[in-house]
């Protein structure tokens, strides 16, 4: 596994074959987010973008707590640290820090998440901006913002009805309390829960399995359950996803998987 360029000290990024991990790495601030790791995070999720070679992302942490969201104790007039190349970079990409937290201009290649220990606020946040989330048996969920006075300006009060049922999210996001593993897992929040010291592990595996498929087929169906959600009108639900299949149809990858399929081996897919 090789260390990327893009890292900062509060965001490692490496490369794993075709999987990009994404490890917040401030566990001595329970991974609260600063602008080192908002930068480093920015940086991931364009490099996701831009490689061919990579074929997803697993978003994960160091240490006994996944993310606490914004550091509170640095306060809205606090000193965050932002650095030169920081500053700069907002300067000409003004949301850095929503594209950052999975709010806009999400990669077009599926993100999974593995989660140990709590995961609130801004951390329950970003788990929205994911496809596939892997929770260790110790991890709690919360979208907190309100026992604080605050408004969760991450997504959470668009995504997580769309996500969940309208009730439940209601709860999350009005009552402020924390929510166990097992109930984000009975609530549909995750995908999966596995034994503490477990989760990456895990997620490795969802991210195996979807590295063996047809890379434009991935893109284009993930595109669709982003894009195309309750909200829209069947029909032109199905006109929209039609568009997004005709190239996959044409790709040399479809003729190399039904080739495979008919000569009963292996499909070696190139993204073409």
């Amino acid at each position: 596994m090789q260390e990327l360029d893009i890292s900062t000290e509060t965001c490692l990024v490496h490369q794993d074959d075709g999987v990009l991990i994404v490890t917040l790495n401030r566990p001595e601030a329970k991974n609260a987010f600063n602008p080192a790791m908002l930068l480093g995070m920015y940086r991931a999720w364009r490099r996701l973008d831009e490689d061919p070679a990579l074929r997803c992302a697993i978003l994960t942490a160091n240490g006994d707590t996944f993310c606490a969201g914004m550091d509170l104790k640095a306060g809205p007039d606090g000193d965050q640290g932002a650095s030169d190349a920081f500053m700069a970079l907002m300067a000409e990409v003004p949301n850095l820090h929503w594209q950052a937290l999975l709010r806009d201009n999400r990669p077009s290649k599926p993100l999974l998440l593995a989660v140990e220990g709590y995961a609130l606020a801004g951390g329950t946040e970003i788990l929205q901006g994911t496809d596939i989330r892997v929770a260790a048996d110790n991890a709690v969920f919360g979208v907190t913002e309100v026992a604080r006075g605050l408004y969760p300006m991450a997504g959470s009060t668009v995504r997580l009805r769309r996500q969940i049922p309208y009730c439940l999210a209601a709860e999350l996001l009005l009552c402020g309390e924390h929510i166990s593993a097992q109930q984000a897992l009975e609530w549909g929040l995750i995908n999966r829960v596995v034994p503490a010291g477990e989760a990456l592990a895990e997620a490795r595996r969802f991210a195996a399995r979807i590295c063996a498929n047809a890379p434009l087929a991935v893109q284009a169906v993930t595109r669709s359950l982003r894009e195309h959600q309750e909200c829209m009108a069947e029909e032109a639900a199905m006109e929209a996803s039609d568009a997004l299949a005709g190239p996959v149809f044409a790709s040399a990858d479809a003729r190399e998987g039904m080739r495979a399929f008919k000569e009963k081996r292996p499909a070696r897919f190139t993204g073409e």
